[in-house]
Parts: structure tokens; sequence; C-alpha cells
């Protein structure tokens, strides 16, 4: 329920951002019309190998005020920014949601509101296919301790989410790669979800039975 929250408030706020109008002036308060402002680029930090730290910048108003912004990943044009470049910010509610570079390319910020419902779709999706298989093998393998045939279906089942979180994950970039709508990610992911369900579901049930067990008998 919270994700499917999450997910609804991200579309709310992507066609609030659409509809935006531009602003006739400079706003001078948050607003939630567009308005378009150059800015000089003082610093920019990919903060490659730092796990808790974003990609970053620093821009300069024309009075020389600093704006920091974030990004979450360093391509197209953080990556390519470089101090006294220019750069052209689209301010929307008070922050920065996009810059664009001298060359036209345009990158969201960390503000962006476009393409938050698709990830959020797609981390939900791998979430909890791997997380909900994950559970139901440990508990699986915790109330049946010492059983073989139990601890075989419980790993199978774990290894199975796996795979569906896994195709979640491809899926979701594979949909950010060709631009696809929202639906795309349910579309193709629930194919090869439902094929590896019906899998671990016949895996589980012939471990269970003892198909799977090894009857050769030990060499001498």
């Amino acid at each position: 329920m919270a994700t499917a929250s999450q997910i609804r408030e991200a579309l709310d706020r992507e066609r609030e951002f659409r509809a935006a109008p531009a602003c006739a002036s400079v706003p001078v308060k948050a607003s939630g019309c567009l308005w378009e402002q150059e800015f000089t680029v003082r610093r920019a930090d990919m903060n490659r190998g730092e796990k808790s730290e974003s990609p970053e910048a620093e821009l300069l108003l024309p009075s020389g005020e600093p704006w920091e912004v974030t990004f979450p990943r360093t391509d197209p044009v953080l990556s390519e920014m470089r101090p006294g470049d220019s750069v052209v910010g689209l301010i929307w509610h008070g922050r920065v949601v996009e810059l664009r570079d001298a060359e036209g390319r345009r990158q969201q910020t960390s503000e962006g509101p476009l393409g938050r419902p698709e990830e959020r779709l797609g981390g939900a999706l791998a979430c909890i296919s791997f997380g909900l298989s994950a559970l139901v093998g440990s508990l699986w393998t915790l109330f049946a301790p010492g059983n073989r045939r139990h601890a075989k279906a419980a790993a199978v089942v774990r290894w199975h989410g796996v795979g569906m979180g896994a195709a979640a994950i491809l899926t979701l970039w594979a949909q950010a790669a060709n631009d696809w709508p929202m639906w795309a990610i349910p579309a193709i992911w629930g194919p090869p979800a439902l094929l590896l369900l019906a899998s671990m579901v016949a895996f589980a049930v012939a471990a269970h039975r003892g198909d799977l067990d090894d009857d050769t008998p030990p060499t001498t």
C-alpha cells in the first residue's frame, strides 16, 4: 500500500510538472510555474567511489549567489560540466529540477519529477519478488530444521526469487534506456515472472516429494 501511494504521488507530481506554464517574470518565491535561469558552473563533483555521496554541482547565479544541486547519476550533463561553463537550470517550486548545457543536453536533478514512478515500480517489483521469496524460503527452513527435502525446496524458492528480482531490474533498465511508458514494466516483466513462479512451484513440490533426491548408492 505504501509503494502504491508513493507511485500515485509521483505520477501526480509528474502530471503537475508537465502541465506547468512558463513564468511570466522571475518568481520571487517558490512557484508552480517554470522558469529558466542561467548559471555558471563553479564546481562539479562526480563522487565516484563514495557510496553515501550523490553526484553534485555548485552553480552560481549572475549575482554570485551559490546554488547547490545533486543528481541521481552523472550522465549526460554533469559528467561534461567544467568550472566556468554556462548552463541553464529549470526552476520549479523553488528548486532546480533540470539542467541544460550549451549543446542542448538535458539532465534531471535529484529534485526532478520525471521518471520517478517507473523507478519506484521497478524497484518495488524487484524488492517484493526477491524479499518475499527469501522470507518464505527462510521460514520454510526454520520450521523444518534438519529436513533435507524441505531445505532443498526452500533453496528452490529463494533462487527463483532472485531470478524474478533480476528480471525486474533488467526490465527497468530496458524501459529507461528506450523511454518506454510505465505500463511496459509490468507488461514485460509479467510473462517471465509467471514462468519463473510456475517453475518455482513445480520444483519446490518435486523437492518436497523427494523427486530431486540423489538415489544413486555410494560407491565403495
